[in-house]
């Protein structure tokens, strides 16, 4: 699945940019990124109807402390 590469590669980058946001991922772009995860997705099928999305939220920095 190219958009979990693209994730998995990008995800200090993409932390970075969208911390807090969902994130909807088609190939590799993001495509739309929300509050909510049914909004990001629903921009993102909205504009790529036939795609396959992923969605995955983007912890904040204090949320990747409390992890580890």
């Amino acid at each position: 699945m190219r958009a979990y590469e693209y994730l998995l590669k990008h995800s200090q980058e993409l932390s970075e940019r969208f911390s807090g946001k969902y994130v909807a991922i088609v190939g590799d772009e993001v495509i739309a990124a929300s509050d909510s995860g049914l909004e990001a997705f629903k921009r993102a099928k909205g504009k790529y109807p036939e795609a396959e999305i992923h969605v995955s939220y983007m912890p904040t920095e204090e949320e990747l402390v409390t992890l580890l």
